[in-house]
């Protein structure tokens, strides 16, 4: 017999990796959550090619999102990386990123494909995300 989750659960599931208060799922809501970038694929896992070098850091990003609805989330409001000082990744394209539990491993609970998978950072760059531009869905 195959199941689903019911909407609700499915909004709990996302308030919970946002860090927000949930109202089935009894969880304590995590202090912080993280973006992170990929110069690869995260895997389902959380394993992947994370970008390095040039300053780069996970960003923190749990005042960032939305109130789930219908079955997804979006950033809020603009998610900005500090200022890059040298060349993040070897000059590898970013082209996935990863919402994190922790600002050095943790576990990832979502992730995804930039739809602009060519963007490099360098020196004096900016990784930022405008309201709406990450979407969680919890299907």
């Amino acid at each position: 017999m195959a199941g689903s989750k019911s909407d609700p659960y499915e909004l709990d599931v996302l308030r919970a990796a946002i860090g927000q208060a949930t109202s089935i799922i009894t969880t304590t809501p995590l202090t912080e959550v993280y973006l992170a970038l990929f110069t690869g694929a995260a895997a389902a896992d959380g394993t992947g090619t994370e970008a390095t070098g040039g300053g780069y850091a996970r960003k923190a990003c749990k005042a960032a999102w939305g109130t789930p609805a219908n079955g997804s989330v979006s950033n809020s409001s603009v998610i900005s990386f500090t200022t890059f000082t040298g060349s993040v990744s070897a000059g590898a394209p970013i082209t996935h990123f990863a919402l994190m539990t922790a600002a050095t491993g943790g576990a990832a609970t979502y992730w995804g494909e930039l739809t602009d998978a060519t963007k490099v950072f360098g020196n004096g760059d900016t990784a930022q995300f405008p309201v709406g531009a990450l979407t969680l869905t919890e299907q």
